[in-house]
């Protein structure tokens, strides 16, 4: 970000470079954690750490101890997990990050990175073998691709990229964990909402104020894993090339009854609330992502991308320019 003025005067990006946020899309995640308590206790503790929740049935999720950043280049995402993490745990149980990515990262204190392919199972195994044979309690993705404006293609992609990530987390995730991942709200994302609850025993979409009102951008916050309704044996170690229903290979063909449709379903819709300590830019009393406010000087990106993806284009758009002006 940061190429256009929108992106100049959007309030987030100014508020992601003065906090020294790798990305805008951090203020995302601490909205997330604001309004689902993810990444440590709420207000009502219970005598052993652990942290209640809306529910009536008396769930307490785990504490986070150890956590799984899919596609996390730049790297926001895993310095909220970082900085949350280290408040929240006890000094005998320091958190555990691990971030995934195709793309090569700037080294984060606290975060051990992976490059590999989240279709991969040698990537879940290292995951897994950096926790020392444990699984995580939470896994987060905001991995997107990148978008034609052909809205139903760009749709589908999304929704496939988070099918993935769904599948590698079935082998890194602990029962009750947490899986949090952004989802495009097109036409058949009751498709996906049906999967999820195969999954995990409560399913919510939420949209931060971070996520600018024109995207169909959203996040899917999954809990409980491994109580939804299928069996909790049938949850774990998904195959990465197919999955346990014989008839439709891979992650999109779960199912409750195998040879049944999937039949769309809806789950709650919430808004994710303003965050309290952050220091409003001078007359502003909203943080609102679609409103542009007055620029006083611009600052440079804290880490700028290593290996950006575009950089072959540009090249080839150089050499493009080059061979028309010898013509």
């Amino acid at each position: 970000m940061g190429k256009l003025s929108r992106d100049k005067r959007d309030v987030f990006y100014r508020l992601a470079k003065e906090s020294g946020y790798r990305a805008r899309s951090a203020y995302k995640l601490l909205q997330i954690d604001s309004r689902f308590h993810l990444l440590g206790p709420s207000t009502d503790d219970n005598d052993d750490g652990t942290s209640r929740t809306d529910g009536s049935d008396g769930w307490r999720p785990p504490r986070v101890h150890r956590a799984v950043d899919l596609c996390a280049a730049p790297g926001g995402w895993s310095q909220v997990l970082a900085q949350c993490m280290e408040r929240v745990c006890e000094i005998s149980h320091r958190p555990s990050i691990v971030a995934v990515d195709l793309w090569p990262i700037e080294p984060l204190d606290g975060v051990k990175f992976i490059r590999g392919d989240i279709t991969s199972i040698d990537t879940a195994k290292s995951i897994i073998q950096h926790f020392e044979g444990e699984r995580a309690e939470l896994v987060v993705c905001d991995g997107a691709p990148d978008v034609t404006n052909r809205h139903s293609f760009d749709e589908y992609i999304q929704s496939q990229l988070l099918l993935a990530a769904i599948n590698i987390a079935t082998h890194v995730i602990c029962e009750g964990g947490t899986f949090v991942a952004k989802i495009f709200r097109g036409r058949d994302v009751g498709l996906i909402y049906t999967q999820l609850e195969l999954l995990f025993g409560q399913v919510t979409c939420a949209k931060p104020t971070a996520s600018r009102n024109a995207s169909i951008e959203s996040f899917v916050v999954c809990q409980r894993f491994g109580h939804g309704k299928l069996p909790f044996e049938k949850c774990l170690d998904l195959e990465l090339e197919g999955s346990w229903d014989e008839l439709c290979g891979g992650v999109g063909s779960l199912r409750l009854v195998p040879g049944e449709p999937v039949r769309p379903t809806t789950v709650p819709f919430v808004s994710c609330p303003d965050l309290e300590g952050v220091q409003l830019p001078e007359g502003v009393d909203f943080l609102d992502s679609d409103k542009s406010y007055p620029v006083q000087e611009a600052k440079a990106p804290l880490a700028p991308p290593i290996q950006p993806p575009y950089e072959q284009g540009i090249a080839k758009a150089k050499e493009a320019r080059a061979a028309r002006h010898k013509g």
